[in-house]
């Protein structure tokens, strides 16, 4: 059986703050240490200190988690604020590890996370395994690391999670593990079980634009389009919709008009962030050179029709099982486009959920590599993880 608790605050005072997550935790579990804690902190608070007054309250064996762009659960979303996920469990076995120095070699930190996992051994008698990963999505190459995540692991583990926010500052973000926080990483919390975990991907967004083939990229820099600076496209696109384009403040155009890598199976979203003077454009994740894309549009109802297709999705990807507690990932774009309407996605997460409590953040982009679905690195895609009971 696996035990589960969602807590939140909204104490300025980071020491208090995790005081008071520890304390609503060790409460639950009736003074028992949870086996593993997830957590997502606002840039407003002190991360060690958080972490630290956390794990001295409830004892938490494992603590994984990072910093966010704006933190929610059931039914109470905002920014400042501080939530957690504690689970018991007597069917399941957590492992975390961290890879560090991502910006310098992909490669050896996808490595150095994955020597952690006690799955990878023959002696384990468990029919699934899974892992929560947090990464610095600033780093760049969040895709290669998926990638080498999947290629050092065989084919075995399935992925959720989402990349550290920085409440949109895009300046500096950080992985939790243990009472760490660390920029420049990613952290991994490993779940061996014999129920699967449900994991659901879906963002609504569809083509806009003719189809636009990338002539040049540079990771996250999206360089030309057809042969042309990747910034006149945009334009183009702009003056077609009749639509205000300012490339010394492109963001409210871009939160509205995204770039899909069209997979053949569907689009992978990109979220431009900014024009750079010789006409490119910053990209919140990494564009490969060659790829067919399109600019997307969305709406309100589409994005909470969304989060209902990822619900839906976790739901049947649990087989039956009952769920324990959930997690919700979407994207700091996606906060900022809808403001106070983001309360319709929780809403319609909520009304498929039921009595199952959630937590989770806004992210700089989210993590889903399952078989059956869209895998894979995403920005403006709600993702959702059901963890069984």
């Amino acid at each position: 059986m696996t035990d589960s608790v969602v807590v939140h605050t909204d104490l300025s005072h980071s020491e208090e703050a995790g005081a008071f997550l520890g304390s609503e935790i060790s409460k639950h579990f009736k003074g028992q240490s949870p086996d593993a804690l997830i957590t997502f902190a606002s840039p407003r608070h002190d991360y060690p200190q958080v972490l630290k007054a956390i794990k001295a309250a409830c004892q938490a064996r494992i603590v994984v988690g990072c910093s966010s762009a704006g933190e929610f659960v059931s039914s109470v979303q905002g920014q400042g604020s501080a939530c957690a996920v504690a689970l018991r469990s007597s069917e399941m076995r957590f492992a975390s590890g961290i890879g560090r120095r991502l910006r310098a070699d992909r490669t050896a930190a996808a490595k150095d996370l994955v020597a952690s996992f006690t799955g990878r051994s023959a002696t384990h008698n468990f029919l699934f395994r899974s892992a929560l990963v947090f990464t610095d999505a600033l780093a760049g190459h969040a895709d290669e690391l998926m990638e080498q995540l999947n290629l050092l692991t065989s084919g075995t583990y399935r992925f959720v999670g989402g990349g550290a926010g920085d409440d949109a500052q895009f300046k500096r973000t950080h992985v939790f593990h243990g009472t760490q926080a660390v920029p420049d990483a990613v952290v991994a919390l490993e779940i061996l079980s014999n129920k699967p975990l449900g994991i659901g991907v879906s963002h609504g967004w569809k083509p806009a634009s003719a189809a636009l083939r990338v002539t040049e990229a540079d990771g996250m820099r999206l360089i030309s389009l057809n042969a042309v600076p990747a910034v006149e496209m945009f334009q183009e696109h702009a003056d077609i919709l009749g639509q205000a384009f300012d490339p010394a403040d492109p963001l409210p155009f871009f939160l509205h008009n995204v770039i899909g890598i069209d997979t053949g199976i569907g689009h992978k979203l990109r979220v431009p962030l900014a024009v750079n003077s010789d006409g490119s454009i910053s990209c919140a994740a990494d564009i490969p050179t060659g790829a067919t894309v399109h600019i997307m549009s969305t709406s309100i109802a589409s994005a909470s029709a969304a989060a209902v297709s990822a619900t839906q999705a976790a739901v049947e990807d649990l087989k039956g099982n009952d769920p324990a507690v959930a997690l919700f990932f979407d994207c700091a774009a996606t906060r900022l486009r809808l403001g106070l309407e983001f309360g319709s996605e929780m809403r319609a997460v909520d009304g498929v959920l039921g009595a199952t409590r959630y937590a989770g953040c806004n992210t700089y982009g989210q993590i889903a590599h399952t078989e059956g679905q869209f895998s894979g690195f995403h920005n403006c895609t709600a993702v959702v993880c059901l963890i069984p009971e």
